[in-house]
């Protein structure tokens, strides 16, 4: 259970399971609820009875012309909650095949949380493409300072959502609906340093003004700027993970070596998620890569 800043609401959820995966989908049981998802980095053969998939109550089809649907098998509620990381999460199944949590990251939370703890009550960090806010409230359970970047107000509003179910409503953080980009170049004009920063840009995307983002050209510009935001000679660290292909943990640690530009304490892996059961296959998910001073 992670910490907090304030006492959790008592709201009941049922955990998040990845049951099983193969054939290019994955089997998971989100709260109350059984979901068949695209997986195309399962090309193994699947390990449970095709009855059990055959028991979802919603599956996600992509579309050869991009996009997808879900093809409802009962009626399910817009929303629902589910358990991870040990709290709880707002889950609502979007026409990109998204469901507002990334069980891959749950490592890399945990990790924030020492870190912020290692900063100190206040600790000022950065998270950047924030999404709905995983590791934004990681760093706000452990008492930081977050400023909470995404370019999509609905997922920003989805972020605040998760702080107030998860009691942290009051915590310092800000929700900043703007371009990563555009952000810190203004951040590192008006003068301001974070401790900690965190990204976790997307292959593709757009601003909020329609500013396109390809993560192949944009990426190291962006981290350019970063740099330029760390607070010099304190201790700090950065979190840079990533769900493209042929981003590797490799790449990410030589992006983020360019960006440091001095010696530390750096490492990085697949992000992953276990089955549940006996078996002890887990689910590569991206990469990330982390480093301290």
């Amino acid at each position: 259970m992670s910490e907090s800043s304030s006492s959790s609401p008592f709201v009941p959820a049922a955990p998040y399971r990845l049951l099983d995966s193969g054939g290019g989908e994955k089997l998971e049981m989100v709260g109350e609820f059984r979901l068949v998802r695209p997986c195309p980095q399962a090309f193994w053969p699947r390990r449970l009875a095709e009855g059990e998939w055959a028991a979802a109550d919603a599956v996600y089809e992509r579309s050869t012309s991009g996009g997808g649907d879900w093809q409802y098998r009962r009626s399910l509620p817009a929303t629902w909650h589910a358990a991870v990381h040990g709290q709880p999460w707002l889950i609502k199944p979007t026409g990109f095949g998204h469901l507002g949590i990334f069980p891959e990251q749950e490592t890399n939370w945990g990790w924030l949380q020492q870190q912020a703890r290692r900063l100190g009550k206040g600790a000022r960090c950065l998270n950047l493409f924030a999404y709905t806010g995983g590791s934004t409230l990681a760093l706000a359970h452990a008492g930081a300072q977050v400023a909470h970047v995404d370019a999509a107000r609905g997922v920003v509003s989805w972020g605040r959502d998760n702080a107030k179910l998860q009691g942290v409503e009051a915590a310092p953080v800000q929700w900043l609906v703007e371009d990563a980009l555009k952000f810190c170049q203004r951040e590192v004009r008006r003068g301001r340093r974070y401790q900690g920063i965190v990204l976790d840009p997307p292959t593709f995307g757009r601003g909020p003004s329609g500013e396109m983002w390809k993560i192949e050209t944009d990426v190291q510009p962006l981290l350019q700027v970063v740099r330029d935001l760390l607070e010099p000679g304190a201790p700090g660290f950065v979190l840079l993970s990533c769900h493209s292909p042929g981003f590797s943990g490799l790449v990410l640690e030589n992006l983020l070596a360019a960006l440091v530009g001095k010696p530390a304490e750096m490492d990085s892996a697949e992000m992953t998620i276990p089955e549940s059961g006996q078996a002890a296959r887990v689910l590569p998910s991206g990469c990330s890569a982390r480093w301290t001073v």
